[in-house]
C-alpha cells in the first residue's frame, strides 16, 4: 500500500515537469513567430507607403512643373548671383510661353524677338544656339529704387529704366518716398523721365558705386538704407529745408541737401564730401543705426558731422 502511493505520487510530478519545459518552449516560438510577422507587416508597409509617397511625389512635381521649365533646350549664360529663381523663371516664360522650341536658328530668333518685347530686365540680349540648346546673353539691369503707386511697385534701375516688380531679398534696393501723385507710370523697359525720382537714383547710384569699392568683408552701406525722400526736392514744399534726406532701417536721418551737382548753389559740401563723410562714419561705426537723431552731410565741414543724440 505504501509502494502503490508512494508510485501514484511520483508520476505525477514527472509529467508536470515535462510540461513546464514544453510550454515556455512554445510560448517562445510563437513570440518570434508573432514578432517576425510583425516585422515583415511593417517592412511591406514602410516600403508600400514610401512607394506611394514617391509616386504622389512624382506626379506633384509632373503636374507642377514650370512652363520655362518644360522648355529644356533654353538656357541662361552667366546670370549674376543677385538673379533668383523667380527672376529666371520670369525671363524663361517671356522666352517660350509655350516651352516647345527645338534648338534651330528659327527658334533662336523667336526667343530673341519674345525677349526683347517682354523681358524688361535683360539688355543687348543674344541668342545662340548649340545642337541642343538655346543660350541667352545679355547685360541684367540692376534695380536700386523700388516705386509704389497706389496697389503696385516697380523698379527702376540707374539709367531709370522701369522693371516690373519681383522680390529681390538678396540685393539692397531703396523705396523711394515723396514723389507726388503718380497718376500714369510707363511700361517696363521704357525709360521714366522724371526730375524728382532722378534725383534720388543719381544718389542712390552714387552710393552704389562706393558700396562697389570698400572691403568685401563689410556690408554694402545701402544695406542699411530704406528710404529716401525726395519731397522736398528742388525746395518744392520749403526752400531753407533740406531736399533729399535719406533714412535707415531704424528711422535715422541721412540728411543728404541739394540735388546732385547742385550743391554749388546752396554752399553745401560737395557731392564727394558728401559720400567721403557718410562712409568715413560708417566705416568708424560699423552701422549707420544707433543712438543718433540724425547725420548731417550738407554742411561744408572738413571733420565729420557729429552725430545729434536722439535721447
Amino acid at each position: 500500500m505504501t509502494k502503490r502511493i508512494s508510485f501514484k505520487s511520483r508520476t505525477p510530478k514527472r509529467k508536470s515537469r515535462r510540461r513546464k519545459s514544453f510550454l515556455p518552449g512554445l510560448t517562445r516560438i510563437l513570440k518570434v513567430f508573432a514578432v517576425g510577422c510583425l516585422s515583415a507587416a511593417v517592412g511591406i508597409g514602410f516600403v508600400f507607403v514610401i512607394w506611394v509617397g514617391f509616386t504622389s511625389l512624382d506626379e506633384y512635381v509632373k503636374k507642377n512643373i514650370p512652363v520655362w521649365e518644360k522648355a529644356s533646350t533654353l538656357k541662361l549664360m552667366d546670370a549674376p548671383p543677385w538673379v533668383n529663381e523667380s527672376l529666371k523663371k520670369k525671363i524663361y516664360a517671356a522666352a517660350a510661353p509655350r516651352g516647345d522650341f527645338i534648338p534651330n536658328e528659327e527658334a533662336a530668333r523667336l526667343v530673341q524677338k519674345n525677349l526683347a518685347q517682354a523681358a524688361a530686365w535683360l539688355d543687348d540680349v543674344k541668342v545662340q544656339t548649340t545642337h541642343d540648346s538655346i543660350q541667352i546673353t545679355g547685360r541684367w539691369r540692376r534695380p536700386l529704387a523700388l516705386v509704389k503707386s497706389g496697389l503696385s511697385k516697380f523698379y527702376v534701375d540707374s539709367e531709370m529704366v522701369v522693371l516690373d516688380f519681383v522680390p529681390l531679398p538678396n540685393i539692397p534696393i531703396v523705396r523711394v518716398e515723396g514723389l507726388p501723385l503718380i497718376i500714369r507710370t510707363p511700361p517696363a523697359g521704357r525709360v521714366w523721365l522724371r526730375d524728382d525720382l532722378a534725383a534720388a537714383v543719381a544718389v542712390l547710384e552714387r552710393l552704389d558705386r562706393r558700396d562697389k569699392d570698400i572691403e568685401a568683408s563689410q556690408k554694402p552701406l545701402l544695406s542699411e538704407i530704406d528710404s529716401i525722400d525726395v519731397s522736398n526736392f528742388e525746395g518744392r514744399e520749403n526752400s531753407q529745408f533740406p531736399h533729399i534726406v535719406l533714412y535707415t532701417k531704424d528711422n535715422t536721418e541721412i540728411i543728404w541737401g541739394a540735388e546732385v551737382g547742385k550743391w554749388q548753389r546752396h554752399l553745401e559740401s560737395t557731392d564727394e564730401q558728401k559720400l567721403a563723410k557718410l562712409y568715413s562714419y560708417y566705416k568708424k561705426h560699423g552701422s549707420l543705426s544707433g543712438p543718433v537723431k540724425y547725420i548731417n552731410l550738407k554742411d561744408p565741414q572738413n571733420n565729420i558731422p557729429l552725430p545729434i543724440d536722439k535721447y
